[in-house]
């Protein structure tokens, strides 16, 4: 029971951590058509879209410890919980900062919110499956 368990949270997480790294290396590989989504554009554009990816690589870091042992690493699994929660409700914050005419802004804020409000969706089931059991021994 706690290997299937073990599997099936191991591999929510490592969706997301695969989704937050693919994304990651998107931004830093080939940042040029991401920088317009920010209304950035030139050398300040790219370095700061590539600055982004550099910080998805590092706050994934609990995931990857999370991924491979979801009960050992458990408290590794909460920071990634708090840590994308963080991420929805900042996002969250900020779109609704920007005036209706910030279509751009709007958008690209829009898929960060969705990106990572299913990240914190499979999370949490990951972290619900790696709850602690009542044992029912007699």
């Amino acid at each position: 029971m706690r290997k299937s368990r073990r599997f099936t949270a191991s591999l929510l997480i490592g969706l997301v951590l695969f989704w937050n790294f693919q994304a990651a290396l998107l931004f830093i590989v080939n940042p040029s058509p991401y920088i317009p989504s920010f209304q950035l554009e030139g050398n300040s554009g790219r370095v700061l879209v590539q600055g982004l990816g550099i910080l998805f690589l590092m706050w994934n870091i609990p995931y990857f410890f999370a991924c491979w042992n979801p009960f050992r690493f458990r408290i590794s699994l909460i920071e990634a919980n708090l840590m994308q929660w963080i991420g929805v409700v900042g996002e969250t914050l900020l779109q609704t900062s920007l005036p209706p005419t910030e279509t751009v802004l709007r958008s690209t804020a829009s898929r960060f919110i969705l990106f990572d409000a299913t990240g914190l969706l499979l999370l949490l089931i990951a972290l619900w499956i790696t709850r602690p059991l009542k044992s029912h021994s007699s």
